[in-house]
């Protein structure tokens, strides 16, 4: 069942939205090289609860952390362990919290100092079919349409889009009806209609679509070893252009984040290792 968001649940997804953009902005200037990946599950947890908010992930379906970190061949839903970030990686953070009842989910493919040209162009098709998915998410267009046009940025590459995965509703349940697909053969003609509330996340991979989960009955990963990058917003349907709720430019200041990250960093919230990740 799809529920149509009121403007006060609306109110709501943007708020969840726009500390879910805050926590992964500062994820990014945190996945350097020399840094553990449960350091950064433990940072976003730590700014979670901050704002009052509960992660999402933490407990759903068993899942034990607030982060999920994705590094180079691994797709999505990556175990944050105690795994360092080297130069030349890739990492996808895949983070949602909930806040008065209702979630916001997003994701961003970073790369960790220097990376190669063939993971950059990856990053970069992958991101280019999220914004074009979302521009086609328009009141009246089709889930089948959102999953062309996500489709046509990735095809002329060569490049694997991952089926077993998908995007979704999202409100009051991290995970709710409509499945938003990244492949127009997968994908429904189900009208798009104002106050509809998705999230869409195109994740491709480098070679194959062909994935596996490991042995932790998390961790996806590419058949053939190659690179994936994944790409996320929460969004709601509107009269007219999508609104992407958990844009990073809904962030006016960041100030009091820089001042909690200071105190995090000081009481070595990030690991043994205190606040240099070196």
């Amino acid at each position: 069942m799809i529920h149509i968001k009121s403007n006060r649940e609306l109110d709501l997804m943007r708020q969840s939205g726009k500390m879910v953009a805050r926590v992964l902005m500062e994820l990014t200037k945190l996945a350097v090289p020399g840094m553990k990946l449960i350091e950064l599950d433990q940072a976003a947890e730590e700014l979670t609860l901050s704002f009052g908010a509960k992660p999402s992930f933490k407990g759903y379906i068993g899942y034990k952390h607030s982060l999920c970190t994705s590094v180079n061949e691994q797709v999505v839903h990556g175990i944050p362990t105690d795994r360092v970030l080297k130069d030349g990686d890739i990492i996808g953070l895949d983070f949602g919290l909930s806040y008065q009842g209702f979630h916001g989910d997003s994701a961003v493919t970073i790369a960790v100092g220097a990376v190669s040209d063939s993971a950059k162009e990856l990053m970069l098709i992958t991101k280019q079919s999220l914004y074009a998915g979302i521009d086609a998410a328009r009141s009246g267009n089709t889930i089948k349409d959102v999953a062309s046009a996500i489709e046509n940025v990735v095809k002329p590459h060569g490049f694997g889009i991952v089926k077993e995965f998908v995007g979704h509703g999202i409100g009051q349940k991290l995970h709710e009806d409509p499945q938003i697909p990244n492949y127009a053969a997968g994908a429904s003609t189900l009208k798009l209609k104002p106050g509809m509330t998705i999230a869409i996340e195109p994740m491709v991979n480098r070679g194959t679509h062909k994935v596996k989960v490991l042995g932790d009955k998390w961790t996806a990963v590419t058949n053939d070893g190659h690179l994936s990058a994944h790409y996320e917003h929460s969004i709601a349907i509107t009269d007219g252009d999508p609104e992407i709720l958990t844009a990073w430019e809904n962030i006016t200041s960041n100030s009091d984040i820089q001042e909690l990250l200071k105190q995090l960093k000081e009481k070595g919230t990030y690991g043994q290792r205190g606040p240099n990740p070196a």
